[in-house]
């Protein structure tokens, strides 16, 4: 898929972070709005389940896991090579034609914690539900760990964010379960029009296989991914999301999503995607999000994986000076493994697990 847009301002600002933390990465890294509603009157009669605000265990019959929650199957689009979002949603392909229907998901979604997002949920809120389900349950599935900052503001954001990481050994165990670690994006203040929306470029495992892919949720409650690219323990990832606007914008309407496994040279791009009028105030430099974990062994042995190089950059498109990272550990119900962030400098994360 095609490389990322850049400024020549943004392009000489990261080609600079990126000489000084390491040329090697470097050389590598270069070779419509949906009414409030017709949203509520959808989380009514979804699935057939009206009244189901949470859920414990599986989900409801046709939803899938995601790295932003639970979504019914027909709500999680896969872009192939060549195709690209619109800003409203829709898809252009490799051939240039267009979908003629703006996309519509008639189904509610669910945070990891398996909790149900209504429009009426702010994004702080969301946060927090993202947590793991109760120590009382035998299994832990949610947004469990991240290091993040915020700009402090709704008339400040942020225009890109970079980084790298290692793919981890194959977890011992093989329950079923689903991991997922990334950097992203998100408005701390709030939804537009019911929407929340998060970019990611994420590293993923599920049934044996590691993989990236990038993402974008959710214009019209739909969560779309670029084509997923197989990974090997030992590649190194690199991340990007980057503003496609001039410097100084606040809201940007479109964004690149880049994961490129920098060891083969495969890479995985959603190019353009629409950000449906958020702010991008709020930063993470590391996340975990596993699902069905029952024992410490459903992670790799190894015990931690470390996120490094992370920079951030100012809706000026210029990096940060200095970022402190706030460390969050969301769960402390079993299997308690050995969850921790340490925020080592400001250019690295490492999250335990």
């Amino acid at each position: 898929m095609r490389s990322p847009v850049f400024s020549h301002q943004f392009a000489r600002n990261v080609l600079a972070v990126l000489f000084a933390l390491s040329s090697t990465a470097l050389a590598q890294a270069q070779n419509a709005d949906e009414p409030r509603a017709i949203f509520e009157s959808a989380l009514k009669v979804a699935t057939g389940l009206p009244g189901v605000e949470s859920f414990v265990g599986p989900p409801p019959e046709g939803y899938v896991i995601t790295p932003a929650g639970y979504f019914h199957k027909s709500c999680v689009r896969t872009l192939t090579k060549g195709e690209r979002l619109l800003a409203d949603g829709r898809v252009q392909h490799a051939d240039g034609t267009r979908d003629q229907d703006v996309p519509f998901c008639a189904y509610p979604r669910y945070t990891p914690a398996g909790t149900l997002i209504s429009p009426s949920t702010s994004t702080k809120n969301v946060q927090r539900a993202k947590g793991a389900i109760e120590a009382t349950q035998p299994e832990i599935s949610g947004w469990l760990e991240d290091a993040q900052i915020n700009t402090g503001s709704p008339t400040v954001s942020y225009g890109a964010l970079i980084a790298t990481w290692t793919v981890p050994p194959q977890p011992t165990s093989n329950d079923g379960q689903t991991l997922y670690f990334f950097p992203g994006f998100q408005d701390i203040n709030g939804a537009v029009n019911g929407v929340y929306t998060i970019l990611q470029p994420v590293l993923g495992w599920a049934g044996g296989q590691w993989s990236i892919a990038s993402w974008n949720c959710c214009i019209s409650g739909v969560i779309s991914q670029s084509s997923q690219v197989n990974v090997s323990p030992g590649d190194q990832i690199y991340g990007s999301i980057t503003s496609t606007c001039p410097a100084g914008t606040l809201s940007c309407p479109t964004w690149n999503v880049l994961t490129l496994d920098m060891s083969t040279g495969d890479s995985t791009t959603l190019a353009d995607a629409p950000s449906d009028g958020q702010i991008f105030n709020w930063a993470f430099g590391a996340v975990l999000e596993p699902y069905y974990i029952v024992s410490c062994d459903d992670y790799p042995p190894n015990g931690y994986l470390s996120f490094a190089k992370i920079t951030v950059f100012n809706q000026n498109l210029k990096p940060l000076s200095s970022t402190k990272w706030t460390p969050t550990v969301l769960t402390d119900g079993p299997p308690q493994c050995n969850y921790s962030v340490v925020p080592v400098t400001g250019h690295k994360v490492s999250l335990y697990y």
